[in-house]
């Protein structure tokens, strides 16, 4: 398949930049099949089943947006850092301006944090912090801001307010420097109502990373290569789900990257425990040995998002159902609306 394949039109005023409120207000677009239905996230009390399984992905985003000044000469100039995943010794990270970084530099962020330029290429650089452990994550903490993808960081900066709107509430580990979005949807009242309905769950955690969002270059969607994520499925979460699938339940990841993470973990056909980076590529073609359904937002136009929910649904069926959350103005991306992408048999 080719790149062109997976784009269209979206409307500029349906990108969402605020989410829905409360968190359960959302639209809801229910696909079963070739059936589509409107809904609100709510409902999602009616649509699951008792012996349904939930896989929630349990990662924690941190302030990965930091400003911060370097010297020229006497004078001081600003300087944007996006962090990207942890590296050896250090951080990779985006930088704004790049061009003008060099080696051996040192940005300094605030009164307790400061780093130095280690590496540097065409794209990124490695930074060494002058703290590490529970004092770097204090520092980051203070000193940073959410990493709000790019399409809203165009349109404002983060302020205080998402701080909550783009954590799920059952974020755990921290190491993501974005939010896995479908789980966003949920608050602690829908997953109580879940649970007395006999809907299970299970946890998992993949550090979603910067790129996420890198745009896909190659007009041949087979050569394109992924980022790698590291994530980890535990005994028990693999227990869990192979119980319910030999049960006869559907096993339901809320979001992509959970998805990503137990397929990767289900290449022998079961789930198993599991550990590392994963880089996997899912592209129409796929074979699921895991997933069910799949919990997810509207994404974006050429991505790897829109061609993982084409091989779970179908590239005509995907078609049908974008045209559908267009002219029916659903919000798109990280902070819109969900579906619930639920394949026919």
């Amino acid at each position: 398949m080719k790149l062109s394949d997976f784009d269209f039109d979206l409307p500029e005023d349906l990108i969402a930049t605020r989410p829905a409120r409360p968190r359960t207000a959302a639209r809801l677009l229910l696909a079963e099949g070739d059936a589509i239905r409107d809904l609100r996230v709510a409902d999602l009390v009616e649509v699951f089943q008792p012996g349904d399984r939930l896989v929630l992905n349990n990662t924690r985003v941190i302030h990965a947006r930091l400003s911060g000044q370097r010297r020229r000469g006497a004078a001081l100039a600003k300087v944007e850092i996006t962090l990207m995943e942890p590296a050896a010794h250090g951080w990779r990270a985006m930088a704004k301006p790049l061009r003008k970084l060099a080696v051996g530099e040192e940005i300094v962020f605030s009164p307790d944090l400061s780093a130095e330029v280690a590496e540097k290429s065409d794209t990124d650089l490695r930074l060494v912090f002058n703290l590490t452990g529970e004092d770097f994550d204090a520092a980051l903490a203070q000193a940073g801001a959410m990493p709000l993808p790019p399409y809203i960081a165009a349109k404002r900066a983060p302020d205080a307010q998402d701080d909550d709107d783009y954590q799920t509430v059952f974020a755990r580990h921290k190491g993501a420097v974005a939010a896995p979005t479908a789980s966003l949807h949920f608050d602690q009242p829908l997953l109580a109502a879940l649970h007395a309905r006999g809907v299970q769950f299970t946890e998992v955690t993949l550090h979603v990373g910067a790129g996420t969002f890198l745009p896909v270059k190659v007009e041949d969607v087979a050569t394109h290569k992924m980022h790698a994520e590291w994530g980890r499925v535990t005994p028990d979460a693999a227990a869990q789900i192979n119980a319910t699938k030999a049960a006869g339940g559907r096993v339901i990841p809320v979001g992509t990257t959970a998805l990503r993470l137990i397929e990767t973990a289900a290449r022998s056909g079961r789930v198993e425990p599991w550990e590392g980076p994963t880089d996997i590529f899912i592209y129409p073609g796929f074979v699921f040995h895991a997933t069910d359904a799949l919990m997810t937002n509207f994404h974006l136009p050429k991505s790897t998002l829109l061609m993982l929910v084409s091989a779970l649904m179908g590239k005509d069926r995907m078609d049908r159902i974008y045209a559908h959350a267009i002219a029916e103005r659903y919000r798109f991306f990280s902070y819109g609306d969900a579906s619930l992408l639920v394949p026919g048999r």
